[in-house]
């Protein structure tokens, strides 16, 4: 699990940033509960800014409080990654059309380098590589809000990566498809690249899916 911060009294913010973190790499499983106290102890702090840290991540979907039953990790479902996908297809291609009139060649090139590494990473980084390739190509795009939000469904998004990396033989379609949106970025096309970038999403959906579906 992460480091907890350095200094001693960690903030809420701090607190969050770190649970997050754990979430989103799998350290703490779905329902695991966290316990306050235990928490308070690990980031040497009060319960106070524990509770607001949940409360923060309660918000981002990814913790669930409960009225005398305290936090838990939420789980991984079929009803909840259908809906971050169904957000992130409309949300992603969006901030794309915008996002490349905008993007330089050191900035493709730098999304390359991070299709490259994804290609020979294990995958226990998938997840993350994943992600940050795809904002790489969004940030450009000139729209704070717009990237904001999907900065926070790439968050919930990636825990369900770390299923698909272990449960599905996905990564190489996954890296294709890559290489064909960078393709198209590189060509300044916008209308193909949000096509393929639409597809590449609902594609990756409908596979894991189909396995969480399985799994229930």
């Amino acid at each position: 699990m992460t480091d907890k911060p350095s200094r001693t009294g960690a903030t809420a913010t701090q607190i969050a940033a770190a649970l997050r973190t754990d979430i989103i790499a799998g350290a703490f499983a779905p329902g695991t509960v966290l316990r306050q106290e235990e928490l308070a102890r690990r980031f040497h702090t009060s319960r106070m800014p524990v509770r607001d840290s949940l409360r923060i991540l309660e918000q981002e979907g990814l913790v669930i409080l409960a009225t005398n039953r305290g936090a838990r990790v939420a789980p991984l479902d079929a009803a909840g990654f259908r809906e971050i996908s169904e957000m992130r297809a409309v949300a992603e291609p969006l901030a794309l059309k915008h996002a490349i009139p905008e993007l330089t060649n050191r900035q493709l090139d730098q999304a390359e380098a991070i299709l490259d590494q994804a290609e020979t990473a294990a995958a226990d980084r998938f997840g993350a590589l994943n992600k940050a390739f795809h904002l790489a190509l969004l940030a450009p795009c000139q729209r704070p809000r717009l990237l904001s939000h999907i900065a926070g469904l790439s968050d919930l998004n990636e825990r369900y990566l770390h299923l698909a990396a272990r449960e599905l033989d996905y990564a190489a379609r996954s890296h294709a498809e890559h290489r064909a949106l960078l393709a198209a970025c590189r060509d300044r096309d916008a209308e193909r690249a949000c096509g393929l970038l639409t597809a590449h999403i609902v594609s990756a959906s409908e596979a894991l899916l189909a396995a969480l579906r399985t799994a229930d």
